[in-house]
C-alpha cells in the first residue's frame, strides 16, 4: 500500500493537516463520528472542548485498534464543533497533534455546527483509514 500526502506549492501550506492524501491498495475503514462518551456512555468534559476532544480522539483510536488500524492509518477526518469560534482551533490542533503523525497528518475538514445528536456534545470526529 502506498500513501502520498499532497500539499501543492500553488496554494497556502496547511497547518496540522494535508490538503489531500492518495492511496493505492489496501483496505478502507470508515469510522462513524466519535464523541465524548466514555465506555459507560456517560458524557466526559461537559462544557470543556479540550476534554471532549481528547475523549473523542481516544474513542477514535480505540475503534481504529479494534478494526486493525492506528491513527497513522487515517487519511481523512471530518471534525464538527458546536458553536465554533476561531479560538477553538488552537485547542483542536493541540489535541489532534497528540494523535496524528505531525509530518504526514491526514486530510481534514473542520465544520462549525449549531448542535450535535445529543445536548452537551461539543465535538464529533469521523475518519477514514486505509490499511494493508
Amino acid at each position: 500500500m502506498e500513501k502520498k500526502f499532497i500539499n501543492p506549492s500553488a496554494i497556502a501550506a496547511p497547518r496540522g493537516y494535508s490538503h489531500a492524501v492518495s492511496v493505492e491498495g489496501g483496505r478502507m475503514i470508515f469510522v462513524a463520528g466519535q464523541v465524548a462518551f466514555n465506555k459507560e456512555g456517560q458524557l466526559v468534559g461537559a462544557g470543556d472542548l479540550r476534554a471532549q476532544a481528547q475523549q473523542a480522539f481516544d474513542n477514535l483510536a480505540a475503534v481504529l485498534e479494534a478494526a486493525g488500524a492506528t491513527p497513522r492509518d487515517v487519511v481523512k477526518t471530518n471534525i464538527f464543533i458546536v458553536n465554533y469560534k476561531s479560538a477553538d482551533l488552537a485547542v483542536l490542533r493541540q489535541v489532534r497533534s497528540g494523535i496524528f503523525d505531525r509530518e504526514h497528518p491526514p486530510a481534514s475538514t473542520l465544520v462549525g455546527v449549531t448542535s450535535l445528536a445529543v445536548d452537551g456534545l461539543m465535538i464529533e470526529v469521523e475518519a477514514i483509514a486505509v490499511v494493508r
